[in-house]
């Protein structure tokens, strides 16, 4: 029978026999969760009894409180109790009200702990630790090391990160890996304090190096590339050299793919001031190589150059519909092709097109001139001679002079070792004589330059040689120059350039330099996550809306791929709230940096915001998923972009085709069935006359994009390899969006395009030739076949269409010649004849319906594919290299990029491809085998 009243327990409590109040207590315990509401009018009884020192039960009474307050929703009141009744409260009960508050406490735990680490005179409640610590417990019993390595890192307890990791290590080696890279993705993706972060990526590398036997030094790699330490990773690389040389070659190439030109120079710096280092030797000499990025640029514009397929008539279609005198459709033409071609070296276009080419002016033959630049993007070899003939020294224009300039850095982007002395050279010789239209666009240019090719070099004399033009005062030349001195000192944090560049924004009346100098700012602030928070504090409260749109992309760029709530909940706070559409654009956009981890969430937080009144508030929303969702097939994205490809406002069209094209760049029909709907609408938006000029710059752009690299790069802004940020190519995006306001900056995307390849490269920096499978249909990753094909292919269809039916014709009127009886059954047979043409085509249908609706899954039969090929990102699940003579040295690592290969069969011949450094290289041939006879030497 159920007991319907607590009364009689309740009554017990007034009993002075303790007896009596100790079998209240327990029985009011069994029965609270039931009668909690008739309990809660006696609670100042129950506390009183917790009150009284001398009751030996009193924690039991404060539990029965805790539970109590729990049923009454004051979690706050129930957690404190639930602390005082220490024993009494059971860990192991399996109960909700056990595991809602030891979830709670564990939260009060965590968040007291992270205080306590930044201030030690925080104290934590004894009890409250006591819980924490059986949670562990309990998660070790259970051998769930994950779940403890999660709560340990979220509370800020590196000495249980350390105790479970060292245990491991003891105990299971492979187990132990493989929780370092689970603590790894979770320092990248949980933990937002700097410094902690910095703390468990030290401890990481100090537990790797412990272990004796066969330490994963690619693990150490990628913690080497996020803490910036050039003198680790020099010590590592020479004890590696001598021992395991092949994985020291893998872990430079993924160095040069991650890190920074600074830390890269530091390496080298490092290794050649070592003494006991021989950088004359072939394995040290070739180490060192790989470090400078050459073979890493060789190896990519080989695949680009070995793979181009780029459809040249989309672009001559393009051309000849948009009126080239128009500078605007110049341009994006201009840029479609740079996009197009980036990195195959194949300028053909523009020399095929010279009469069109000359129809430029100004800064149209400004951007022109650069887009070579990001044609033969990588050619350190070429590079400097394709551009002589457009250099200062040469005939000419100013504009063809600066652009050239830019192109020279666009060219050595990443990698400027030899061609930053040449560029400061021409700042240092025009720098103070800024003002005079000429120089100021060459100008431009060599900053522009500059701030490509040193970018993230933290180089000090080539910052002062750009603040000498900042300081003429030119809009020109300033404006560049302030966005260069953030490239150059790229992530740095530099206090004094932060308040030098703040103070001379202020100071000027350029709009175009102190927006120069915000986005400058903003970039020297990269990846500083709450250091920069002064300075975006600072900036938002600015007067000036530009200097609080250099706040919001501060805001950007400091938590970029952090998916930091605060920097979320500021970014929305300002695209609803700013008075300026500038500041309400870019604070919507901005939310696809900091959400770059977690780009699924990208379309519910901005879906709202898509369909806001405000035309640049519904450009930012596609822009921000354009920049999250680069180069990922998702749906959901597609479907909010979806209705602003139609919006009335031209510029919300140009963004949301653009933000498309960079979403399913590289993708097919068999992948995505919106590629076809959606490459028509571009088409179809360039050729509709009466389509506004912004839209149509948008569509060519578009198409430019969804095809770059000759369809073999995508948008890549996280290495896959090694689990960071590409600061290249999220630069390249954030500075890409400044071509609002200056198109010429629009070269900058280029940066953001990474060739998808698999290159498997021998010991001697040689590509063998041999297959690798691919386990799928190859149908989902073919290149789109071109427009040429497609239309010759229809004109094919049609005209055996039309003879059939002649020839059918002819057969039913000689049919009638012949027996003017049978004419019905002539009727019924063409009757039969027209139902025979079309069942083909209805069975057809049905099979192409049904390969759309196949999905991409795994197939025991592969396919092959030759190395130095095209794998796109979602192809690398399906590729297995054989293991017949090359095999990868590092197992673990994704099937992409630039593979180091051991041959087990090093004795047997190898056929070889050539990249286009060595093609390049132009060698006389060996001389004939001859013998002199008397009579030559007589004659001579």
């Amino acid at each position: 029978m159920a007991l319907v009243s607590a009364a009689p327990y309740l009554a017990l409590l007034n009993e002075h026999d303790t007896s009596l109040k100790k079998y209240a207590l327990n029985s009011l315990n069994d029965i609270v969760d039931e009668l909690w509401s008739e309990i809660a009018n006696n609670i100042d009884q129950l506390e009183e009894l917790y009150e009284d020192d001398s009751f030996e039960n009193r924690k039991l009474a404060a539990l029965i409180i805790s539970k109590v307050y729990y049923n009454l929703g004051d979690f706050e009141a129930s957690v404190k109790y639930s602390l005082l009744s220490g024993d009494e409260f059971n860990i192991e009960e399996q109960s909700q009200y056990i595991e809602t508050i030891v979830s709670k406490c564990i939260d009060l735990y965590t968040n007291l702990s992270q205080q306590k680490f930044q201030d030690d005179s925080i104290v934590i409640d004894k009890q409250l630790s006591e819980i924490f610590e059986k949670m562990l417990k309990k998660c070790f019993d259970l051998k769930d090391y994950k779940l403890a390595l999660g709560i340990s890192l979220e509370s800020f307890r590196l000495d249980i990160v350390e105790k479970i990791l060292n245990l491991q290590i003891e105990t299971n080696i492979d187990q132990a890996l493989s929780l370092i890279n689970y603590v790894l993705v979770c320092t990248n993706t949980v933990i937002s304090n700097f410094n902690f972060k910095t703390k468990v990526l030290n401890s990481l590398i100090d537990i790797l190096l412990t272990i004796k036997t066969n330490p994963d030094f690619f693990i150490i790699f990628k913690i080497i590339v996020q803490l910036n330490e050039s003198q680790l990773a020099g010590k590592i690389f020479k004890e590696l050299i001598k021992s395991e040389p092949l994985i020291a070659y893998q872990g430079a190439f993924d160095l040069v793919n991650s890190g920074s030109q600074e830390l890269l120079e530091n390496i080298i710096k490092y290794l050649k001031d070592d003494k006991e280092f021989d950088d004359e030797s072939s394995e040290e000499s070739k180490l060192i190589n790989i470090l400078t990025g050459v073979p890493t640029c060789d190896l990519n514009i080989t695949f680009l150059y070995k793979n181009n397929h780029t459809d040249i008539t989309i672009l001559n279609k393009t051309k000849n519909l948009l009126e080239g005198r128009s500078s605007i459709f110049h341009s994006a033409v201009t840029f479609a092709n740079a996009f197009i071609h980036a990195g195959t070296t194949d300028d053909s276009f523009f020399r095929k097109n010279l009469e069109w080419l000359g129809k430029a002016t100004n800064w149209s033959k400004f951007s022109a001139t650069a887009a070579l630049g990001v044609i033969h993007k990588g050619n350190l070899s070429q590079g400097r001679n394709i551009l002589k003939p457009y250099l200062p020294g040469s005939s000419g224009s100013a504009h063809t002079k600066g652009g050239s300039l830019f192109a020279l850095g666009l060219i050595f982007a990443g990698h400027g070792r030899e061609t930053i002395d040449y560029l400061k050279k021409f700042l240092d010789d025009n720098g103070s004589s800024a003002g005079s239209n000429d120089t100021d666009v060459m100008l431009h240019g060599a900053c522009l330059g500059c701030g490509v090719a040193g970018m993230a070099t933290n180089n000090e004399s080539l910052y002062e040689a750009l603040k000498v033009v900042l300081y003429s005062d030119s809009a020109i030349s300033g404006q560049a120059a302030g966005l260069a001195m953030g490239l150059v000192m790229l992530g740095s944090g530099n206090e004094q350039a932060i308040e030098d560049m703040l103070t001379y924004a202020e100071e000027t009346q350029h709009e175009n330099i102190i927006r120069g100098l915000a986005i400058g700012i903003a970039l020297l602030n990269f990846g500083q996550e709450y250091k920069a928070d002064k300075y975006i504090d600072d900036l938002l409260k600015k007067e000036s809306s530009i200097l609080r749109y250099g706040g919001v992309f501060t805001i950007a760029l400091a938590y970029a791929g952090t998916g930091n709530n605060q920097a979320i909940k500021k970014l929305l706070h300002y695209a609803v709230s700013d008075p300026s559409d500038d500041v309400r654009r870019a604070s919507v956009m901005c939310l696809g940096f900091v959400l770059i981890r977690d780009y699924t969430s990208t379309p519910k937080i901005v879906e709202l915001l898509s369909q806001s009144h405000n035309p640049h508030v519904r450009y930012g929303s596609a822009m921000a998923l354009g920049i999250s969702c680069g180069g990922k097939n998702l749906a959901s994205a597609l479907d909010v972009l979806q209705p602003l490809t139609s919006d009335p406002v031209d510029f919300v069209r140009q963004g949301a085709l653009m933000a498309s094209s960079m979403i399913l760049i590289q993708q097919n029909e068999h992948v995505n069935p919106k590629v076809k709907e959606f490459n028509k609408k571009l088409s179809d938006t360039i050729k509709n006359k009466h389509e506004d000029a912004l839209a149509k710059f948008g569509a060519t752009l578009s198409q430019g994009i969804i095809d770059a690299g000759g369809r073999n790069v995508t948008i890549t802004l996280e290495n896959p390899n090694t689990n960071t940020l590409n600061m290249k190519s999220i630069v390249g995006l954030a500075v890409f969006v400044q071509s609002w306001y200056w198109f010429p900056l629009s070269h900058f995307l280029s940066l953001s395009f990474t060739p998808t390849a698999i290159i498997g490269i021998t010991k001697d920096l040689k590509i063998p030739k041999f297959e690798i499978n691919c386990h799928a249909k190859e149908k989902f990753f073919e290149y789109p076949k071109s427009e040429e094909i497609k239309e010759n292919k229809k004109e094919g269809v049609t005209a055996v269409l039309s003879t059939t039916v002649k020839a059918r014709a002819r057969a039913r009127k000689r049919k009638d010649d012949m027996d003017i009886d049978e004419k019905p059954e002539v009727k019924e047979e063409k009757v039969d004849d027209k139902d025979s043409d079309k069942e083909p085509e209805k069975e057809d249908d049905k099979e192409e319906e049904k390969e759309k609706e196949e999905p991409l899954k795994y197939c025991k039969t592969p396919y092959k594919i030759e190395n130095l090929s095209r794998v796109v990102p979602w192809q690398t699940n399906y590729i297995s290299l054989t293991k017949e003579r090359f095999v990868p040295i590092n197992k673990s690592r994704g099937n992409s990029g630039i593979i180091i290969l051991e041959d087990t069969k090093p004795k047997e011949k190898l056929e070889v491809i050539k990249t286009v450094r060595q093609l390049n290289v132009t060698e006389a041939p060996i001389p004939q085998p001859f013998t002199l006879s008397g009579d030559d030497l007589k004659d001579e």
